[in-house]
């Protein structure tokens, strides 16, 4: 299986590290994108070496799209290729995992209304009124998407983005 991730400068260094390992160790291959080429620094001052921009994403080739927090998404989100590879996956019913500030990439692609999810409770408002359904709690998974709130949740959004493969038919 293949995974995606996008990053933007300022990303929340464990919740992009964590999910990342993670998906590894259980056999994923992980393609990890940003809008340049080169070290991306995260909230934390660690960096991660990028070797594909957005243009490079072909969205057809992922099961599995993860969208880290901290700052990033907001520069992310600015990125009208990103919010179209962002669209391309979500109507391709491939299963969409964001946690803390990275429901903002979810939010600016208007993919939230009606959805239920949880977030950086500083977004909370920024997603109820894109008309998704705000819950405070772990994870929350609705269909194709799973998120959480801040890096406390990691074990739980790692969990449930494993459950919510198993749901959507993508076999791990």
């Amino acid at each position: 299986m293949r995974a995606l991730i996008l990053l933007g400068e300022g990303f929340e260094d464990l919740e992009f590290f964590y999910p990342y390992f993670r998906l590894l160790e259980e056999g994923f291959e992980v393609d990890v994108a940003s809008g340049s080429v080169g070290g991306v620094k995260g909230k934390h001052g660690y960096s991660f070496e990028v070797s594909k921009t957005y243009d490079d994403v072909d969205a057809a080739d992922y099961d599995l799209l993860v969208l880290p927090g901290g700052q990033g998404p907001e520069k992310v989100r600015l990125n009208t290729t990103a919010l179209g590879i962002v669209r391309q996956i979500w109507q391709g019913q491939i299963t969409v995992a964001s946690i803390c500030h990275g429901i903002q990439i979810l939010i600016s692609a208007n993919l939230v209304k009606g959805k239920h999810a949880t977030c950086w409770p500083g977004v909370k408002d920024d997603l109820i009124a894109a008309g998704g359904i705000y819950e405070d709690r772990p994870v929350v998974i609705d269909e194709q998407l799973v998120t959480s709130r801040e890096p406390f949740d990691l074990p739980a959004f790692c969990d449930g983005i494993f459950r919510a493969l198993k749901i959507n038919n993508n076999t791990h």
